[in-house]
Formats: C-alpha cells, structure tokens, sequence
C-alpha cells in the first residue's frame, strides 16, 4: 500500500552549522534528504531508513517497510553558488523476498550495492538479493534472486588495480560460502570460498578480511587458504586465532599453530589471540589509558613506519609492521597443515558463544585492514590495524562503545576523490556511530579521531540531532542505536558560506577617534567613494562564496534522515578553536585569553602547507586573528603582562608582521594612536572574520584608559616598547611591493610611531629631569624621514618640540623652515625640552652649509641684530659655501643691521688688513667714545682717574698701553677706545693712513679727556715737541716718550708683542734733535727727584745721541758732576774710542796706499816703456 506522503518531494534542507568547531573536529552535517512519515499497510509508524545509495544524481532508499524509494537530483540554480541540489520523488521499489524465509520482524532492505560501469544495482532485502537495472530500478537477469543471502559486496578496492572490461566482481555471502560472482551482462560465477555466515567483507586483489558471528579471518581468494585472526567478542575463549586452513573443499578441518602437531604444518604465533583475548579482562585502570587514545600492544615493537618493507618475512609478532611488494596479488598464504582426523576435528569443535556484537571492517590504506573487537555493545571497543599478513600493526584505537557502524575518511580516500590533495584531504579519520551514555539518557553521536597519527588527545564526537519531522510526530519516541554511517560512490559537494564570510574583506571603517561603527559610516549622503566601495564589497561576495567548498562520499542515516558528513574546512576549525581561547567576562567587563591555546593553534599551522588559494587564505586569517588577540591580551593585561616570558612576546610581533596584517588595524585599537591611522580613499581592507574582533577588543582596550584619561594600555611602559618594537619592524619593509595602500600604511606608522615616541618621553623626562633614551630614538626616526610629514608637524607642534620639528625639516632639505624654527625657539617661543643648545651658534654653522644667499641675508642680518659679533660670522666665513663681496655686506649690515657693521669692519681692517676700510672704522671708534664722553661724566671721569692712576704709579712701570689694556673697563667704549688707539698709532704700517683732520675736528674738544690721541695726532702732524710734552706731563709715559724719539716720531701704540719698527724715513739727526726735546722735558719734570732720576738714566742710556758740550749747557750748574758721572763717562769713552778709531783707519790708508804704489810700480815694469813718436 503506498503512501500519499512517500510520494511528496521531500524539502530542501540547509546545511546546518558545525556543531562543534575545535581544533580537531573535522566533520560537519549537511542535510541532504529528511524523509516524512511513512503510512504502511500495518499501521502508522515512523519510517527507519535501513540503507541507502547515491549515484550519478540518483539517490536510492532502502526502508525498514522492505522498500526502496528512488529519488532525482535537481542541480542548484548556477547563479546561487551556496545552493545544493534538491531531490524529487520517482519511484518505490518493493524488491523481491522470499517471506517465508523472512525473519521477524522483518529487517527490510538490508544494503544496496549499485555498479555503475555496468549500470546494475544488487539490492538485498529479508536475506534475498536480486538485481535491477540503473537507474530506473527495472528487474535484471530474468528476476534472478538469491535467497539466503547475509551480505553483498567486496568489491575490490583496490580499483586502478582491477581492470575488467567484462564486469565487476562481487562477493556474495550465503548461509554455506562465499560465492565470487562478476555482474556484467549477465552474471557469472567465479568461484566458491567455503566460509560460512559471512556478515562483512573487505575486498583488496586476492586478500580480503571477512567476519562471521564470532571472528575475523583473512582469505587468500586465489589460492583458497585463510588465517584465523581473532574473535569479535573477546568474551569468547574458544575463537582462537592464529589458525592457518585450506578451504579448498567442503571438509573444512583446522589445526592450531600452537601445541603438537606436524612439524610441517605452517606455526603462527598465538600472542594474537593472547592479546585479544585480553581486551574482555582489563582492570579498570588499563580501561582508563585506553580511553585517553592510542594502546599500543608490544609499543617497544612497533616501527616508525606504518608498512613492513617488501622483503622482509613474516614474523610472528603481532606488532610487526608489513607490506606488501609489487606482486602482492599473487602472493599465497602459507601451506596448509595436514588435516586432522574426523575425531580430533569434533574434539576441536568451539562450544556455541552467543554476542550481540557486529563486526566491522574498512580498509585505511592498500595494505591495512581496521577491524573493531570488544566485550558488550556497552563496553569500550578497540579498533585494530591488520596488515595482509595477518600481523597487528600500528597501535590500537579506542572507542568509547562499541561502534554501531565505521568508515574511513581521508588519507587513501580523500587523495583518491580529491583533485586539490590538500594537506586536509590527507588527513586520515575513523569516523564510528556509538551510544554515548549521558545523565539524560542515550544518545548517538558520532566519534572521530585520527588513526594515522598518534593523537590521544585528538578524538571529537559530533552529535546528531533527529530531524524536524520526526520531533513534531506525536508518537516520536527516539530510539538510539540506529544511526548507520556509509561510504558511497557519488561524490558531493557543499559550500560553506562562513568560509567565504570569513576571508573575504571587509572594510574597517576608522574616524579620526578610533573604529566607527557600521551606523555612523552609513550616515550622510552618499559620496563616489562610497560607489567605489559597493564595487567592491560586491567583489568580493562573489570571491567569497569560491571559497569553502568541501567534499564527501560519506554518508548518514538515522531514523528518517540523512546526512552528509563534510569535513569542517580549516578555518571554521581553527577559527573556533581560537574563539574558545577567548572568555568573555561580562560581568567584569573585560577578556579572558588562554594563550597557551592560542600558541598550541599557531604552532599546529605551521607545519601546514597551504596547496589551494582557500588554505592560503585560511592560514593567513588565523595568523592574523591569533596575532590580534595576543596583542590585545598583552595590551589589556597592563603591567602585570610582565608575567609574560619575552620569547612569546617576539613570537607575537613576528607573527603580527608575518601575516601580513595591515599594521593600522592594531593602531585603530589602541587609543591615542587610533587618531593616526591614515584611511585613505581605498580604505582598510581586512578579512571580514576579523572585523568583530578588532571592535571588540577596540570597545575594551579604549575601557582601560578610564575617565579623563586617553592612554589607556599605554600607561604601562612595557606596552610602549612593544608597540614600538613591532612598529620599527614595519618600518623595516619600507619599499616591500607586495604591501597593499603602502602609502597610508606607512604614513600610520610613522605617524603611530612618532606619537609614541613623544608620549614616552615627556613621561620619562617629566618624571627624571634628564633626557630619557626615547630621546634618541626620537632623533633617529625624524633623521631617517617620516612619510607622514604633515602629520608630525602637527604631533611636534602639539608637543612643543620645535627642535625636533627642525631636524623633520633638516631631513626634507627645507633650509628656510629650519631656520625660522630655530629663530622662533631663540626668540622665545617655548620648546618643551629645551633640546637647542647654543642655538645662535648654531644658526650660524647652519648658515655656512646653504648656498641660498636670500636666507642667508635674511638669517644673518637677523642674527647680526642679536649678536653682531656671531651674525658678522656668517659673512666673514671663508669656508661658508656663499661669497660675499665686502663692500655690499657692508652695506647690507648698514640697513639691516647697523650694530654689526662696526664688527664687521673690524674683521676686515683687523682680520683681512683690509686698511682701505680703517677710515670707516675710526669713525665709528669716534662715534662710540665721543658720544660716551658728551654725555656722560663718569666716562671722562673714569679716563681721568686712569691719567692720574698711572702717573702715581713709581717706576718701573708698563707703558700706559700696557696699563689701560690691563685694567680694562668693561664698557664698550673701553674696547673702541683701545682699538681706536691702535688704528691711530700705525699698527697696520706706514702704508696706513687716515683722514687727520677730520679726526682733529672731532676730538678738538676732548683734547684733555683723549691725551693718548692727542700725542698721536701731534706726532702724525710733525709736533714732536708737543707730543712729547704731553708723553711726559700729561701722561707720565717716560718709555713711550723714549720709543717715540726711537721710532722717528711715527708711533707710539703697537702691538704687545714684536719688535719695534723704526720710521723708514728717520734718520740719526732726527733722533738726536727729538732726544734733545726729550732731554729738555724731562729737565722740566716737577718733581726734583723725578726729573734728576729721569735725566741721569736718559743721558747714561742714550747718551750717544748727545753733544757732551750742548748737554752741558743744559744741565743747570747746582748739579754735580757725579750726578751724571755716567754720561760723561760714556761720551769721554766714545771720543777715545773715536780717537783711536781715526788713528787706526789712518794708518790703514796709509798702508793701503803703499800697497797700491807697488801695484802700479810693478805692472809698469811688466808692461815696460811705451815710446811715442813725436809727429
């Protein structure tokens, strides 16, 4: 009787969420077809799906109501990529069964085998199998059935192997044997393998594992031999294993390997069923190790490798590793032992056992069978490896129950129905449905774990929810243990939406204070940029839902649903195992970070290497996730992230720069340097996972920072450094092309950089007082260039660090900019630290660099007004890079600077001898002192006092040069009047001259006030005899008086150091007659002692420029003679001297002349007499 409901298309149904998505889960359920209630002829029930098959767009349903209901696939519209296929009813199948021989209850359709190369399906139903046509289910063969059929299959896996054109091969399993059947046209039998109550088979070449009700046994299908390997139930004490038989006939005998027999027969080690037969009396710690993973039997034994190599003999050891060489199809058993006699055969005969368990078997690789053992259905089970020899290889999994059904996915599998061959496809999992026993009841899940790798850590279980109908059923009772797991030929594919809304990019919208959020960004009319940005987040959409698709051939049922079961890609794994790494703590605002977690995920990554564009991208997010919460973990702990050792730290900032993460995502977090994030026109791009984090993190880093307050993390010095570390990391990939939006990335930097920079160090130096070593970072970054040069000079701005704003303009070259911050710091404008030293000196070294003669008029003229003696410089330089000519730089000084052109004028009269420029200096020596002495009578005081100072002073005495220079005035007109002194007195030589009479108009007035000027006057004029005078009377100079009669009269003032430079133009005469002026003053000295002193050493001293008789008449007659002994004695010894000298050169001539006549006397003797004739 069919029902009306059977007939409805069943509903397309979404792919449900992962239900669990750590690190190691790996699979996801995906709903392919849910089945609705079922009206049957015996009443209304739930309807259990007993087996199914999919093939080439066909999905075949086999029912517990002895039915197989067909459906068709409808591809997805091809423009709705994230669609699956949707199935419509097409027909029901009631297969032929003999009732009679049915069980009951009855189990229904029992499997469905389909052979798509030769478009067949076998169908077993109530222990009868008959064959169909694909794909419209039409009988075949003539409606051949077989009755009394447990099990159909076997087919060879190892497909690229098998090449028959004329079928496929398949296995039968009767009550009596195994029948090998090829279905081509028509069925064919191959050959009959005596093994009874076969209920499972795996099939590779000539090997295959099959079980009966109570153990597994490995076949040599060509050569017709089997070994015994060990009971399904451990509880059975008579499955021994170990047995090698011929099962070449219908007698079937078997021998034990162990005990006496014939030493012909073939011996098998029996710690294969010695450790099987352990598994049913474990204590219950061994229970305990088990359930943590792997248990290893003999782990010592074990190789490294999976496979025994191909050489290497068979052993007894049931840990020994195998493999098979090339020629592992025609490789036979071991010979047969001799049969034993019919009475030991009944001896040997097992007593009856009786266990609910159902053997399972897969194959993982070509070379390994996995077969499950245990005690109950409600103890643990273990998973065993079998190598084609019969020997235990690997290690042994543990199941938490006993599996109800297990299937391989990945490794072999995955590589061969995957074209990507992505490192995930390579990845091997046992994928097992238990009871899983709970508080509230039972309840199917399925176990996953690795069984290439050792993982004891490593196993999942995913549950499995019942289907939306069968929980709105009014007599839904759930019934557990049905749930059925399937590996099946068709291969399908599912997109994973959330992979693509994860890699993707997504804008992160940032205003000036920090994260915007998707409210305020939408705000205001819309702009092209925002078109430009529609553009593109429609891109990448369409990018996003590429990626993520996953593929299966497995298969779940359970009730009246089913399932795919898809591997979870890698980033919904890894994404999730990081979002459990992270606590939320609402109730005390903040987040908790297990960054052992987080570390155990970036380490696991590592050894990924991505092959698709999809894991490049996975990798790539997680990177970059697990690098945001680390960093915003540290930044939030504050200082108590000390704790934290600094290799992890390095870690992090090597990750966050080797993602690849745009560094201004960071700063938009951290508050005071979310404002330098530079958005640019294009934008932040990022992955759209990551958008809720930053925001997230953004929201409870800016909480820290506290009321009134700005910094936040920042606070912590620790926090500082860290950030700077990974900021000058970044800094480093300057002109790296593989950097999106460089520009805006890198002006953020520098910008974030800079910022923090000065944020740290008016810490440190408003808690120290002294520079803090940011100081020289701070110096550094600015030398070597900032992209965000606009930007710094509002940050240095805003610090009021002005010096350092100068070396930002030093850097670009902009002279005129530096100078006029330089100007604005010595003028006073506030530099916070005071950083320019000596800054008007340095104005001018700055000066001498450029070659802008503009700002070097500008700057000089202006520093010569502050300092003239320092803006002279700069013009007075000869190693300056500009040249001046003199006469315009003084001219220049004249109307920019006029205190400086005095300066100046001295650097060229007394620097460069440039004496055509002494007149100009005079005058402003005369403009200096004579203003000083009009207006002010304590100047002409001070001059006064120095007059009558030096007079009092008692020989012997420094010239009264010597004297003012010593005690120096320190005036200004003090120095002028000393210079003043020295142009006057011809330092600069006889060449120099100077306009007299202007000079003499001008001090005419001060004649008593400037006694030193009046001599020198006096002298250049020709008055000796005043000057003279005033040497002796007005200043009491007695040695300049002397040097002046000396010098000719050319100069009194010299320089302190040298030799005299007498007058070129005097002569002894002159000398005489201005020592005789000389001789008369110092007669006419006041002081009586004074004058006969001054007299006395005058005459004794210079005595030769004296007439002994004119010196007479003018010394006064009171005097005695003693009183100049000493001239008198000088000049009677220079008349004697003179006396003899004459007397000696007469005599000299006199002989000179007699040597002379006898020259002529003999050359007239040689030349003899000359004769003249006499005309």
């Amino acid at each position: 009787m069919e029902s009306q409901d059977a007939q409805e298309p069943p509903r397309k149904r979404r792919r449900k969420a992962p239900t669990s998505t750590s690190s190691s889960t790996s699979l996801a359920l995906s709903f392919g077809v849910g089945l609705v209630r079922y009206l049957s002829s015996r009443g209304r029930h739930v309807l259990r799906l007993i087996w199914l098959w999919l093939a080439e767009g066909n999905l075949y349903v086999g029912t517990s109501a002895s039915e197989i209901l067909h459906y068709v696939a409808i591809p997805p519209d091809p423009a709705d990529t994230t669609a699956s296929p949707s199935y419509i009813f097409a027909s029901r199948l009631q297969p032929t069964y003999n009732q009679s021989s049915a069980s009951s209850p009855a189990p229904g359709v029992q499997q469905i085998l389909l052979l798509p190369k030769v478009a067949k399906a076998c169908v077993l139903c109530n222990g009868t199998l008959t064959f169909y046509s694909l794909p419209e289910l039409s009988p075949a063969f003539g409606n051949t059935v077989v009755a009394g059929c447990s099990w159909i299959g076997g087919i060879n896996l190892n497909t690229t192997a098998e090449e028959d054109a004329d079928g496929e091969t398949v296995t039968i399993c009767i009550k009596s044997r195994i029948r090998l059947v090829r279905i081509g046209d028509e069925p064919r039998k191959v050959k009959n393998i005596e093994y009874p109550g076969c209920l499972a088979i795996a099939r590779r070449d000539n090997f295959a594992c099959v079980a009966d009700a109570r153990a597994y046994a490995l076949l040599d299908v060509e050569n017709q031999q089997k070994i015994s390997l060990f009971p399904i139930s451990s509880l059975d004490e008579n499955a021994a294993g170990g047995q090698v038989e011929d099962i070449s006939s219908h007698l079937e005998t078997s021998r034990p390997s162990s005990g006496t027999g014939d030493p012909r027969a073939h011996g098998r080690s029996t710690s294969l069923g010695t450790f099987v037969s352990g598994l049913g009396r474990r204590s219950p710690q061994s229970r305990s190790q088990e359930r943590s993973g792997r248990n290893t039997p003999e782990r010592g034994l074990r190789a490294a490798s999976p496979l025994r190599p191909p050489d290497r003999p068979r052993s007894g050891s049931v840990t020994g590793d195998s493999s098979r060489g090339p020629s592992v199809s025609d490789k036979p058993l071991p010979p047969p032992p001799d049969r034993p006699s019919s009475q030991q055969a009944v001896q040997n005969q097992p007593t009856p056992f009786s266990t609910k368990l159902v053997p399972h078997i897969c194959s993982p690789t070509p070379t390994e069978f996995l077969l499950t053992t245990g005690t109950t259905p409600d103890e643990p089970g273990v998973g065993i490896f079998v190598n084609l020899d019969g020997d235990v290889v690997r290690g042994t999994l543990q199941f938490d129950r006993y599996p109800t059904s297990i299937v391989v996915d990945g490794n072999e599998q995955a590589t061969a129905m995957s074209s990507t061959g992505t490192r995930q496809s390579q990845e091997g999992h046992i994928l097992a449905s238990i009871v899983q026993r709970k508080q509230e009841g039972d309840r199917e899940v399925i176990e996953v774990r690795r069984w290439d790798v050792d993982d004891a850590n490593g196993t999942e279980h995913l549950d499995i929810p019942f289907s939306s109908e069968e929980e709105s059923s009014e007599d839904f009772e759930p019934v557990v243990g049905q749930a059925r797991l399937r590996t099946i030929l068709a291969q399908h594919t599912a997109p994973f939406p959330e992979v693509g809304e994860r890699l993707r990019l997504a804008r992160l919208r940032v205003s000036g204070n920090g994260l915007a959020s998707t409210a305020e960004s939408n705000k205001g009319p819309r702009t092209a940029i925002d078109n430009l940005e529609d553009k593109r987040n429609q891109e990448e959409q369409a990018f996003g839902q590429r990626l993520g698709t996953q593929s299966s051939r497995t298969v779940l049922w359970s009730g009246s649903s089913i399932w795919w079961l898809m591997r979870n890609p890698l980033v919904l794994r890894l994404d999730g195992a990081l979002d459990r790494s992270v606590i939320p703590m609402s109730d005390q605002g903040h987040i908790v970070t297990e960054r052992k977690e987080v570390s155990k995920i970036i380490t696991s990554i590592n050894e990924y290497e991505a092959s698709t564009e999809t894991e490049f991208l996975s990798l790539k997010y997680i990177r970059q996730k697990a690098g945001l919460i680390l960093f915003a973990d540290t930044l939030s702990r504050g200082p108590s992230s000390s704790s934290i050792p600094d290799i992890e730290l390095r870690a992090m900032e090597d990750l966050l720069v080797e993602s690849g993460l745009d560094p201004r995502v960071l700063l938009s977090m951290v508050p005071l340097l979310e404002e330098e994030v530079v958005d640019g026109e294009n934008g932040i791009w990022i992955h759209a996972g990551l958008i809720w984090v930053v925001e997230q993190y953004a929201r409870i880093l800016s909480d820290t920072s506290g009321s009134g307050s700005i910094e936040g993390p920042l606070r912590n010095n620790q926090s500082v450094h860290r950030i700077k570390r990974y900021l000058g990391a970044w800094r480093q990939r300057k002109g790296f092309g593989s950097i999106a939006d460089e520009v805006e990335v890198f002006q953020s930097v520098d910008a974030a950089l800079l910022h923090l920079l000065l944020y740290q160090e008016g810490l440190q130096s408003s808690k120290s007082g002294i520079p803090s070593a940011a100081r020289a970072e701070l110096y550094s970054l600015v030398d070597r260039g900032m992209d965000c040069f606009e930007r710094a000079i509002v940050l240095l701005e805003q610090y009021q660090r002005l010096y350092v704003l100068s070396r930002l303009y030093q850097n670009r070259k902009m002279a005129g900019k530096v100078l006029e911050t330089w100007r604005r710091i010595i003028e006073g404008e506030g530099d916070a630290e005071n950083e320019l030293r000596d800054g008007e000196n340095e104005v001018r070294k700055y000066l001498a660099k450029i070659r802008d003669i503009t700002l070097i008029h500008e700057y000089g003229t202006w520093l010569a007004r502050r300092n003239p003696g320092l803006g002279v410089q700069v013009f007075a330089d000869d190693n300056s890079r500009a040249k001046f000519v003199a006469e315009e730089v003084v001219q220049l000084l004249q109307e920019q600077a006029p205190d400086a052109v005095k300066v100046y004028l001295e650097h060229l009269v007394f620097g460069k001898k440039k004496v055509q420029y002494a007149n100009r200096l005079i005058a402003y020596y005369l403009d200096s002192v004579l203003d000083v002495l009009e207006n002010s009578e304590e100047a002409r005081s001070i001059l006064a006092q120095s007059y009558e100072s030096y007079r009092a002073l008692q020989p012997p005495k420094p010239t009264y040069r010597q004297f003012i220079i010593d005690n120096t005035v320190p005036v200004p007109w003090w120095q002028d009047r000393l210079r003043l002194l020295e142009l006057l007195g011809g330092s600069h030589g006889a060449d120099f001259s100077y306009d007299l009479g202007n000079i003499l108009a001008r001090i005419e007035p001060f004649e008593q006030d400037l006694v030193p000027e009046s001599i020198i006057l006096d002298g250049r004029q020709g008055r000796h005899k005043q000057a003279l005078r005033l040497l002796t009377h007005g200043l009491g100079d007695y040695h300049t008086a002397i040097n002046y009669c000396l010098m000719g009269g050319a100069s009194i003032f010299h320089p302190v150091s040298g030799s005299l430079t007498p007058n070129e133009t005097s002569t002894r005469e002159d000398q005489a007659t201005l020592f005789g002026y000389l001789l008369t003053e110092f007669l006419r000295i006041e002081d009586a002692s004074n004058r006969l002193e001054r007299t006395s050493e005058l005459l004794e001293r210079f005595g030769a420029w004296y007439d002994v008789k004119q010196v007479l008449n003018m010394i006064p007659e009171s005097w005695s003679v003693e009183l100049i002994s000493g001239f008198l004695v000088g000049a009677f010894r220079r008349l004697v001297h003179d006396k003899h000298e004459a007397m000696l050169v007469k005599a000299l001539s006199g002989a000179e002349n007699l040597q002379i006549a006898a020259a002529f006397v003999e050359k007239c003797r040689v030349a003899g007499p000359q004769v003249d004739e006499i005309q």
